[in-house]
């Protein structure tokens, strides 16, 4: 089988280098290309030096359309608007998309469902394999104690720019999924002052930054007397990479559509 050629969006990025490390570990994988915006300092520099690797031969570029059209595979974690125009350049070349960025629109989400009429695309608010087991099991408890409050918390590090994490959205989702209801209308984000009792039914969010941490994810169902945590934490942003990697192979020779890292698992319904 011959290497998957990966492209890494973002390649100067705290994910992108993680990607792109990944990709220079892997067995089985290639880095085909890297870019990074117009007039970004590292244009120019080896990708694989880049991100503390070997040197590896892809100077990053600011031209994503060439890149795409020679691989099998663009892993994307940069921000929506990069990533609506990476779908439908995904959707061009016919190639998967792994998309892992956060704080997406609705407006967003609709022209990435429109490119994946076209493309494989692959998204989700947390790549690392440990954080969608951990989405299932909240599924699965929000379902069988439908009386039990939830509530999410969230901490990443101090320059993270969008609050709840995508991740902390993906587990409300899984929890409001369960018991049948639109996590929409159905959150509650950063309570102040006198906010009166909780409303039955609804999703708690609370979201602290600070320092390096990379992600910390506690989900609390709270029944009368008792209380089921289920928690997780990243330790290194390479999860979310090696899961990056996981996604796009899983992708190659699917037909077009929308996916999300339940479908790389096995866990979808």
């Amino acid at each position: 089988m011959s290497e998957l050629r990966i492209v890494v969006a973002g390649a100067s990025g705290r994910m992108g280098r993680a990607v792109v490390k990944a990709v220079a570990e892997s067995q089985d994988c290639v880095l085909s290309g890297a870019f990074e915006n117009k007039g970004h300092a590292s244009l120019g520099q080896d990708a694989g030096t880049l991100a503390g690797a070997k040197a590896l031969g892809i100077a990053v570029t600011d031209d994503p359309l060439l890149l795409m059209a020679q691989a099998d595979a663009v892993i994307d974690f940069t921000a929506p608007k990069a990533s609506v125009a990476l779908a439908a350049l995904a959707a061009q070349a016919r190639i998967v998309h792994v998309l892992g960025t956060t704080g997406l629109g609705s407006d967003d989400e609709a022209a990435i469902r429109a490119a994946a009429r076209h493309a494989v695309i692959i998204k989700s608010g947390n790549m690392s394999l440990g954080v969608n087991i951990l989405a299932a099991l909240v599924k699965k408890a929000a379902a069988a104690l439908p009386g039990f409050d939830v509530e999410i918390l969230e901490m990443h590090h101090a320059r993270k720019v969008d609050a709840p994490s995508g991740t902390a959205l993906m587990l409300g989702q899984a929890a409001a999924e369960a018991r049948g209801v639109a996590l929409a209308e159905n959150s509650v984000r950063g309570r102040d002052g006198i906010t009166g009792a909780r409303k039955a039914g609804t999703v708690g969010f609370a979201s602290l930054r600070g320092g390096t941490v990379v992600g910390e994810h506690q989900v609390i169902l709270a029944g009368p007397g008792e209380r089921v945590v289920l928690s997780h934490i990243a330790e290194d942003r390479s999860i979310l990479a090696n899961g990056a990697l996981a996604a796009a192979r899983w992708g190659q020779g699917r037909k077009p559509g929308l996916y999300a890292m339940a479908d790389v698992l096995g866990l979808s319904d």
